[in-house]
């Protein structure tokens, strides 16, 4: 009878620290309200700084807020192994997207130092600032963004917030200089490892807790905007109308319904809209929605773009209506690492995690980090596949696999035999 490998990883450990970092922004019973450069967003920063510390961690924070602990290896010369994610929230989203990535990062550099003391190469762990734009519609990947040096001098006066906000200002509110955003670019990153939640249904549909991802989806957001002729509900003639309500919903059916004709793996999600004026007796002057398009292959994300833009460009003509496009991020779908992918699944099977290769439908900010380092991804089975909601939920014993799986990786590539 096989016996069962020896745990490293102790799972009250994973959860109370999960636990104790919801509290800061903590909304209901189970949801967390955590907007990047917020009160709440800084008091769980100087949290995860303190962890890193009482871990034995080297503590940097750098420009744009972005905290770093080190587990500073006998080679300080070669580049690093990083492993990390984001503790920012939607609004309200729950207490494990991104947080548990970085409560299992800075688990896993203690444990490893506690076990084996010091590495052969240096190990960091990170908590990212600002991957999910929950308050800045278009600062995705802030910190990635900062860590890869893709941030523009002028980009942190050019963002408002969903609250009238300036990046620019929120900085400034938490004690950071949007002038030396491009300061946090760095070039010593060899290796990023980011551990998740899975926010899909895969994991719990095969009963496994633990993904090893092998590919991050491509997608491209826009923000399209129809603009017609507002004018009395009542009075105008359906004929004679340039209503942008009505191309809005017939764009919106379709981009939907030609993502679900393609099928898996391609999507398309209309998730937010504004009219105007949104009135109840009046034709539309304006109507501008989200349009958010994914597949991690790269020739049917193409397909899937061209045809939706070209379906947006006939009804806009047809109802004689003015278009406006705007690419608010596009990306490339992102390979994983064949080593990385392989060495994570030695770590799992030497565990005893039982383990699937898979893709991720979401983007993450490893496919950021893919630009400068080796990238690799280990997902946790939640709950329903829910995520972005208070009712996210992943139980104990997956949190700590997925971390165990995270350590022992770690260990094999900075603890070389």
């Amino acid at each position: 009878m096989t016996e069962t490998p020896e745990r490293w990883i102790d799972p009250e450990r994973v959860e109370s620290a999960i636990a104790a970092l919801a509290e800061h922004g903590a909304r209901g019973e189970t949801g967390v309200a955590r907007l990047v450069y917020s009160p709440e967003w800084v008091a769980a920063q100087d949290q995860v700084a303190a962890w890193m510390s009482e871990g034995g961690l080297r503590v940097e924070r750098d420009t744009v807020g972005n905290v770093w602990g080190y587990l500073d290896g006998r080679q300080g010369d070669l580049p690093i192994i990083a492993t990390g994610s984001h503790i920012d929230s939607q609004n309200p989203g729950g207490r494990f997207d991104g947080a548990l990535g970085v409560v299992a990062g800075i688990t896993a550099l203690a444990v490893l130092r506690e076990r084996f003391g010091d590495p052969e190469r240096t190990l960091a762990a990170v908590s990212l600032v600002e991957e999910e734009a929950s308050r800045f519609p278009a600062a995705n990947f802030w910190g990635s963004r900062a860590i890869i040096g893709r941030i523009g001098t002028e980009e942190p006066k050019r963002l408002r917030g969903y609250d009238g906000v300036t990046m620019v200002e929120a900085m400034r509110d938490a004690g950071l200089d949007p002038g030396l955003v491009q300061d946090a670019k760095r070039d010593d990153i060899d290796t990023f490892i980011e551990l998740h939640i899975e926010q899909g249904p895969f994991l719990e549909h095969e009963n496994l807790p633990v993904g090893i991802v092998e590919r991050i989806t491509g997608y491209r957001q826009y923000l399209v905007t129809l603009e017609g002729a507002a004018n009395h509900a009542g009075t105008t003639p359906m004929d004679m109308r340039r209503d942008p309500m009505a191309g809005a919903a017939e764009i919106i059916s379709g981009v939907i319904d030609t993502a679900f004709r393609m099928g898996r793996p391609c999507v398309t999600t209309v998730g937010r809209a504004i009219v105007t004026p949104n009135e109840r007796a009046v034709i539309p002057q304006q109507v501008a929605f989200t349009v958010d398009a994914r597949s991690p292959l790269p020739e049917q994300r193409e397909t899937l773009l061209a045809r939706h833009e070209a379906l947006m460009f006939e009804v806009a003509e047809r109802r004689d209506l003015k278009l406006s496009l705007r690419v608010d991020s596009d990306r490339q779908p992102v390979m994983c690492d064949p080593a990385l992918v392989e060495t994570i699944a030695q770590a799992a099977t030497a565990a005893g995690v039982p383990a699937m290769t898979m893709t991720s439908g979401a983007v993450h900010d490893a496919m950021q980090m893919a630009e400068i380092a080796r990238i690799a991804m280990v997902f946790v089975r939640s709950a329903g596949g829910i995520s972005h909601s208070p009712d996210e939920f992943t139980t104990t014993e997956d949190a700590a696999a997925g971390t165990e799986v995270l350590t022992r990786a770690l260990h094999t590539l900075a603890y070389p035999s």
